[in-house]
């Protein structure tokens, strides 16, 4: 089997004869820097070249932002440009931008030409409709705005959703992308930062109208958000998302009751990063935690977030060498 034949064969609870071998997310930029110091060869950038160089089963990202080059940025982290309706309508020509006029875009049908040879995953990112509106009020607005600025978050996720739809018609055009990750972020250790009301209100519709759309392509959909998503894998559920990933396991996320309450939920990541600073021992029994859900399918175990610089290169090959025996012992 190749890595396109494997992804989704694994992701369709079909037998493979091993697990993918990947990381979802790029490495920091500080690991790199550090492995490059330890002998990682320092003409190795590109994210699929590292990969390849461990071994790694290639996996490439296009991350699409609805904003054009001239989004006016604050300059203040926090904080966006709008406040009200007016400033919306004033940023509004800076966003949305066809595909064409993203870089990563325009090179996404030479990656969509590999992922037909079966050389690589090729694997879609948008904002979602969480993470979008956020970025345009700021933290703090952004909250209050559920409640004091209805009718422009509606605004805001109907004209999101109007992009995401033609991205998606786009992107048909050239190929379909193994699956696509709505950026959410909207968990933090405690569970979702908005009730299932809030969702149900203000997300739910506008999910309602992409993800039919990403699956007349064959694309999966997956939530991208950190924190404990646990209590909103139903909600997503109910407007068709079948697939959560990184669920990080120090914000107490357990794929084994997530496996058990939801037979049938793809999940990807999981691996908990803070061990593999702690030798081989540590990250062999993260292993073993995780071997019976592997086992079930739907399971693909990556890093629950980007490696960290505290994390050696030589650490770092340890957990490559361990993830390859246990990706073709969860396939026995």
């Amino acid at each position: 089997m190749n890595v396109v034949q494997r992804f989704k064969a694994l992701m369709a609870f079909e037998p493979v004869d091993r697990l993918p071998r990947v990381e979802w997310a790029p490495w920091w930029n500080q690991t790199l820097e550090r492995w490059h110091g330890e002998g990682l060869p320092a003409d190795l950038s590109d994210t699929v070249a590292v990969q390849r160089y461990f071994g790694l089963d290639p996996l490439r990202q296009c991350r699409l932002l609805p904003r054009r080059w001239t989004f006016p940025d604050t300059g203040r982290h926090g904080y966006g440009p709008v406040a009200d309706a007016r400033d919306y309508e004033a940023v509004r020509p800076h966003l949305y931008p066809s595909l064409g006029e993203d870089p990563r875009g325009a090179r996404l049908g030479e990656w969509i030409e590999d992922q037909r040879r079966g050389e690589q995953v090729v694997w879609l990112t948008v904002d979602g409709f969480f993470w979008f509106p956020r970025t345009l009020f700021g933290i703090e607005r952004h909250l209050y705005a559920f409640y004091d600025q209805p009718d422009l978050m509606h605004r805001m996720n109907a004209d999101l959703a109007e992009y995401i739809v033609g991205v998606l018609e786009e992107v048909g055009r050239i190929g379909a992308p193994v699956f696509m990750t709505l950026a959410e972020d909207m968990s933090y250790n405690h569970g979702p930062m908005i009730s299932q009301a809030l969702f149900e209100e203000f997300l739910a519709p506008y999910y309602r109208r992409v993800v039919p759309r990403a699956r007349e392509l064959g694309t999966l959909v997956v939530v991208d958000s950190d924190g404990d998503v646990s209590a909103m894998v139903p909600w997503f559920a109910e407007v068709g998302v079948e697939a959560f990933l990184p669920l990080e396991r120090q914000a107490g996320v357990d794929a084994g009751v997530l496996r058990r309450a939801h037979p049938r939920l793809r999940m990807i990541g999981h691996f908990d990063k803070m061990t593999m600073a702690c030798g081989e021992g540590a990250m062999r029994a993260e292993f073993e935690r995780l071997l019976p859900v592997m086992r079930t399918g739907g399971f693909l175990p990556s890093v629950d977030h980007q490696t960290p610089p505290g994390v050696s290169l030589e650490a770092y090959r340890t957990y490559v060498g361990l993830l390859a025996e246990y990706t073709e012992r969860a396939a026995e």
